[in-house]
Parts: C-alpha cells; structure tokens; sequence
C-alpha cells in the first residue's frame, strides 16, 4: 500500500512539475515576444491606426497629451501584440500536457478546437480592421463640421484612447467569434442539441445586442456592428451543427 501511494504522489508531482516547466516556457516565450514588439511598436501603431489616418489624409494624425503618453501606448501595443502572438505556443504546451491523458475520440476534438480558436480571432480582428473600422471612423468623423459652420468641430484623436478603441473593437469581435467553436463543442458532449439553439433564437437575438451594448462603445453603430455578425454566427453553428448530426447519422445507417 505505501508503494502504491509512493508511485502515485510522484505521479501527481510529476505533473505539477511538468505543468510548472511548461508555464515556464510559456512566460519565457511571452517576454521574448514582448520585448521584439516594443521594439516594432511604433510600426504596429502605424498599421493600427492606419484605417484612421487613411481617412484623415496627409497632415493629419493622432497626438498625445501627457509626457508619457506616447511611451505608455507603445507599452500596451507590445503588450496587446506580445499576448496575441503568445497564444498559438501557450496553447501547444497546455495541448502537450493534457494530450497524454485524452482518449483518441478527446483528441480528435481537442485538437481541431485549439486550431479553430486562433484562426477565428484573427478572422473577427481581420473584420475589424479591414471592413468595420473604415465605416465606423468615417461615421464618427461624419459629425465634423467646417470652419463655414458657425463652430469649427475638428477631431484632435488621443493615441491611448485611439488605440483602446480599436483593441476594444478587435478583443470583442475576437471573442464573438469564438461562437461557434463554444456551441459546436456543447452540442458535441451532449450539453445543448441543435433543437434547443433553433428554440433559443429569439433569446440570442436578444443577448447579442445586450452583449454588443456591453462591450463596445455606446452608440448604435458599434453595437450594431458586433450584433448582427453574432447572429450570422449563431445561424452559422445551428447550420453546421445540423450538417454534422445528419452525417453521423447517414454513417450509423450505413
């Protein structure tokens, strides 16, 4: 019995230990990243603010206010980018250390997730920045006035809150469309079916202007733009997610 009890502790310190070496890689990896990043910062707040200063035109730009202002936005750009790039290979140490211990059909669901997650956000920050942001600046700017207007209204854009803006629009469009992947592995283990999503709809509907309201900036247009492409994803899972049931079914026919 005090064998069996020895073998197994060592077992579980085993693990701790491998789970603390691979946070360890994780960190390493992240400062790595952090400090490449600060060093290109400047250039990565040029390519975010680049939907703004297309629109502005030559002579106009982003200011600061405060002394530290500049180094500060170039701090969290690093930050921001550093987490961004450090989430592919955080993910392959946590999928190394629980792969071991999944069966085959685990396995064979863990690892398209984990290579879904990360090419989803990128796909809700790409829509951000290729097709939403353009809409969303030139609505905002719409709302300036020239020097022919009784009061000269003319944007002065700050570069934190230039840039909290635009990570707000791209963590939340990141995260929504994470939806699929959510609804998918809940209709896999059996936690929702297809039939409950269809007669949930209406209260998605609901939940996805609620949550839009939430997390983007309150006025129609932001929360009108993180809404309704929650909604196509909604749609999208009960779509995928009815495919799917049919071909498994089509194979236990067969």
């Amino acid at each position: 019995m005090e064998n069996n009890e020895n073998v197994q502790s060592m077992n579980f310190f085993d693990h701790i230990k491998e789970l603390r070496s691979k946070l360890l890689y994780s960190i390493i990896f992240f400062i790595f990243s952090f400090i490449v990043c600060f060093y290109f910062s400047k250039d990565i707040f040029v390519f975010l603010a680049k939907p703004l200063t297309d629109i502005l035109g030559e002579g106009n730009g982003l200011i600061y206010t405060a002394l530290q202002e500049a180094f500060l936005t170039n701090v969290k750009v690093a930050f921001f980018t550093a987490a961004f790039v450090s989430f592919p290979f955080f993910s392959y140490q946590i999928w190394t250390f629980i792969a071991p211990g999944l069966v085959a059909k685990e396995k064979s669901i863990s690892l398209p997730t984990l290579i879904a997650i990360p090419f989803l956000f990128i796909l809700g920050a790409s829509c951000v920045y290729y097709l939403i942001s353009p809409i969303a600046w030139k609505f905002f700017l719409s709302f300036q006035s020239s020097q022919s207007d009784v009061i000269n209204i003319t944007l002065q854009a700050k570069m934190n809150e230039y840039l909290s803006l635009m990570m707000t629009f791209i963590f939340a469009f990141g995260l929504a469309f994470q939806l699929p992947v959510i609804l998918l592995l809940c209709i896999k283990f059996g936690i929702l079916t297809v039939e409950q999503l269809v007669n949930f709809r209406k209260y998605a509907i609901v939940i996805s202007f609620v949550f839009a309201a939430i997390i983007t900036p309150p006025d129609p247009f932001s929360q009108l733009s993180l809404a309704l492409p929650i909604i196509l994803l909604y749609e999208l899972s009960i779509l995928i997610s009815k495919f799917l049931n049919k071909r498994k079914s089509n194979k236990e026919d067969a």
